[in-house]
Order: structure tokens, then C-alpha cells, then sequence
């Protein structure tokens, strides 16, 4: 039963003494005083699996530290996952059998089911583990199939015909993995579904209806899926392996600047990620700006530099961004992605800066543009590519791999896709790239957000259209 249970809402059940108990339900805490606290627990968990209208995992916790895997269902029937090679303060030989506690229909026999559960959940410690690693339940698949793209044009280089299609939340953006073989959406039924570049389902799984955009992000040196809801992160590392929950804190907002998550939580900090818990960011100085998070990492920097690099357990690490020629010092440390900070520098001229771009491991410049007025340079967008081979920083175009700059008097950056930077020029959409000609793109030109195979993945009214390539 355990591998058809969902991974959501996480539920834990601690219980303190003999009329005191704690349910967290998605990280949110419900006191328990009750002559009978493990019973007033598991009805109140059996309430929450009613109102999904399904079992739900819980974790009970006794005093002592010992802890169990159960499954809790809407009628009141509590399922223990099966064990193996336990371990805890009990002898080696004692390998007890969790039976399974049978569900009462009427309420009054919910009690006596939960008496039972209570009668062989055992005092000795340990945590039971399932006979193999539990995953993703079946779910219905969406639907999918072939469609024209009928009310926008196509971007340069696609066609309007789109190979495979599938409805998806409202207002919500799919995710293009790294290597262009996966694309992940949420689904109008509250679910997150990753297909191949062809349009076949690879997993699935619900998630909360709060839940945000996901993401394809890196935690543990591993790319995963996450999604962040109000109270919890998940992450999914594929393959059908079920999510990994991390709490939040409450008003945490979890940010992807960087190729991992970032956990702010205003005046307490921010966290990173790291073998599925918050790690504190450590050593944060004073008047110092938490800027992005890179695996268990975080980089941070003063209004005036330098910057920083925190990592748990370990000394913090100091990074000069080294000065172009002719700057007289750092303006402001204006903002960072994956590998690059940008700097604005100070110049003889008191109302022009020199916008460099900088390395984040070694401060090293990496690119220059032309010099502007601060006003000006701080409202420029800064849109860089996810292959780090370019990037649109406002009115100057950046190609890493020739390590040089291209100005583009009133541009605006939009999105990059595949080296192809869309935007405005003086209030019209164009396609460039670095050191080439803009395009003129016909109003309303769907934008890929990312190529999966040969499509370019486009939204059109709560519609994923994945586009074939022009022959």
C-alpha cells in the first residue's frame, strides 16, 4: 500500500507524555492535550486524509525517540509499513510485525482501532525502514496529443504545427531540464507530470495547490525537480522515487537564483539545502546581502563588495572582484547568477559607472559594457543564458565564449532560448544575438521557454505546445 500514498502533506505525530501531543501536517503544527493523546492525534490526521479523500503518510514519534512509518486512512485504519534490518534499543533478534489495524466504518469505531494501533506500537527505538524505496504512486495520465498553434505565430525556426500538447495549471510556467531531454508541468488537477521531449509520461505525483512553478535545480551535487509550496519544499531526483519534504519555516520564501535553492526568511537568515535538510548559512556579515545559493554554498556580498562565500563548517571564504581598467573603486554589487556577480565601478566621471561582469568564484572581470549613467545601468534587466554562453545585460550584449560585448542602444532583454535573445527595440519584439543582426518579430510571437529535442516548448492560454523545427 505504501508505494500508492502520495509524498504530501508530510505529517509527523511526536508524542511528549501521557496528555500531550504535537501533529505537524505540512509543517504546521497542531497542539494535542488529551487523556488520550495518541488516539485525539491519529483522528485528527484520519480528518486530514478525509478531506483529500485518501490515506496520508505520518511519522509517530514516541518520547522516547522511537519512530514509525504509518499510513493513516480516512475511516480510521492505521497501516504500518513493513521493516527491515531494524535497529534501535531493543535486542537484534526483536523484529516485530506491524498488523494491519481494520478499518472501522462508523465512528465509534475508530477508537477501537486505534487502541489496537496503540497496542503493539512498540516502546523500544529504531526507525523502520520499507523493504525497498518507495515510489510514486499511479495516477491517471493527462491528455496528449497533436494541435496547431493557430492564434500566434511561431518562433524563427519552428513551425506553428506542435507534435504533442497538454493542458496545464493556470498561470504557471513549464520547466525544460538542463539537457533538453525533460519538461515538467503542473497539471489543472494538481499534480506535477514530466514527460520525454516526445510527449511521453515519465512519473507523476499531486502536490498542494499552492504550489509554485517548478524548477529544475541541483541539491547534493544531483539535478532534481522542485517545487516550493507556502510550508514545504519537495524535490524529486526521477526515476519514480518519491519526493523529498523539507519544512519551511513560516514566511520562508525559497528563491532559484543560483543552480541550487536559497531559503529567506528575513531577519533569521536563510538556509541552504543539503541531504534533505535546512542548513544554516553561517558567518553572514553585517549590512551583507545573501545574493544566491550554489549546492550547500551560499555567496553573498556588501553594497561596497567583497563578496562572500559561506558554506557549512567551513571558514568563510573572501572574494575580490578584481577592477576593469580605469575604475576608481566599487560603486554597488548590484546582483548574481549561476557563476557571474555583477559590479557597477566608479570612473574619473562622477555621473558615469562601468557595468563589469564578474567571475563568482575568483572575482576575475569577465565582461565589460559600455559605461552609462548608475540611474540607467540599475534598471537595465539582467537576462543571461543557462549554458552561460551569453547573456543581455540591458542595453549590452554579452558573449562569453568570444569574451566580448555588444552594445544595443534601447534594447530591453526579454528571455534567451537556445543563444536567441528576444526583447524590445524601442517598443517592438525582435530576435538577436551577440554581434549579429536583430530580427522583426510579428506582435504577439510565442517565446519558447526552453527546446526539448527538436520542439520548442511555448504556453498559449493555459496550453504547452511543443513546436516542431522548420525542415
Amino acid at each position: 500500500m505504501a508505494e500508492k500514498v502520495p509524498s504530501w502533506p508530510k505529517v509527523t505525530i511526536r508524542l511528549y507524555d501521557d496528555h500531550n501531543a504535537e501533529v505537524k501536517i505540512a509543517g504546521r503544527s497542531h497542539p494535542v492535550n488529551h487523556h488520550d493523546p495518541r488516539q485525539a492525534a491519529i483522528a485528527l490526521v484520519s480528518e486530514r486524509a478525509g478531506q483529500l479523500g485518501r490515506p496520508v503518510k505520518a511519522t509517530a514519534v514516541e518520547s522516547d525517540g522511537a519512530s514509525w512509518p504509518l499510513i493513516i486512512h480516512p475511516d480510521g485504519r492505521v497501516e504500518a509499513v513493513e521493516e527491515q534490518n531494524r535497529k534501535g534499543k531493543g535486542s537484534s533478534a526483536e523484529k516485530p510485525i506491524w498488523p494491519i489495524i481494520v478499518a472501522a466504518v462508523v465512528a465509534g469505531c475508530l477508537v477501537v482501532g486505534t487502541v489496537l494501533y496503540l497496542t503493539v506500537l512498540p516502546k523500544g527505538g529504531g526507525v523502520a525502514k520499507p523493504t525497498e524505496s518507495p515510489k510514486l504512486p499511479a495516477l491517471p495520465e493527462p491528455s496528449v496529443g497533436p494541435d496547431q498553434l493557430a492564434s500566434r505565430p511561431a518562433p524563427p525556426g519552428f513551425t506553428t504545427n506542435a507534435s504533442w500538447t497538454v493542458d496545464i495549471a493556470q498561470d504557471t510556467i513549464p520547466a525544460v531540464s538542463p539537457d533538453g531531454t525533460e519538461v515538467a508541468v503542473l497539471t489543472p488537477d494538481d499534480k506535477i507530470a514530466v514527460f520525454d521531449s516526445n510527449g511521453k509520461v515519465l512519473w507523476q505525483d499531486k502536490v498542494p495547490n499552492d504550489a509554485q512553478n517548478p524548477v529544475y535545480t541541483t541539491v547534493d551535487s544531483k539535478v532534481v525537480l522542485a517545487v516550493a509550496t507556502s510550508d514545504t519544499l519537495y524535490y524529486w531526483a526521477g526515476d519514480g522515487a518519491e519526493a523529498t519534504e523539507v519544512e519551511l519555516p513560516d514566511s520562508a520564501k525559497v528563491q532559484f537564483f543560483g543552480t541550487s535553492p536559497l531559503i529567506e526568511m528575513g531577519s533569521a537568515g536563510a538556509s541552504v539545502v543539503s541531504g534533505g535538510e535546512l542548513k544554516t548559512v553561517e558567518h553572514q556579515r553585517r549590512e551583507a546581502t545573501i545574493l544566491l545559493a550554489e549546492g550547500d554554498r551560499a555567496l553573498m556580498a556588501r553594497y561596497g563588495g567583497p563578496l562572500y562565500w559561506s558554506q557549512p563548517g567551513k571558514d568563510l571564504q573572501e572574494v575580490d572582484p578584481k577592477p576593469p581598467a580605469g575604475s576608481k573603486g566599487i560603486s554597488r554589487v548590484l546582483a548574481a547568477s549561476p557563476g557571474y556577480v555583477l559590479v557597477l565601478w566608479k570612473t574619473a566621471n562622477a555621473n558615469v559607472v562601468i557595468p563589469a561582469v564578474h567571475s563568482s568564484a575568483n572575482g576575475g572581470v569577465v565582461a565589460i559594457c559600455q559605461g552609462d549613467s548608475e540611474g540607467t545601468v540599475e534598471n537595465w534587466d539582467w537576462v543571461p543564458d543557462t549554458s552561460r554562453k551569453v547573456a543581455a545585460w540591458g542595453e549590452c550584449l554579452i558573449d562569453f565564449t568570444r569574451r566580448k560585448t555588444f552594445p544595443f542602444p534601447d534594447f530591453q532583454p526579454l528571455s534567451i532560448t537556445a543563444n536567441v535573445v528576444y526583447g524590445n527595440l524601442t517598443g517592438k519584439l525582435v530576435a538577436t544575438a551577440p554581434g549579429r543582426p536583430s530580427h522583426p518579430l510579428t506582435a504577439g510571437t510565442a517565446r519558447p521557454w526552453g527546446i526539448a529535442g527538436p520542439h520548442a516548448i511555448v504556453v498559449h492560454n493555459s496550453v504547452l505546445y511543443a513546436l516542431d523545427k522548420k525542415k
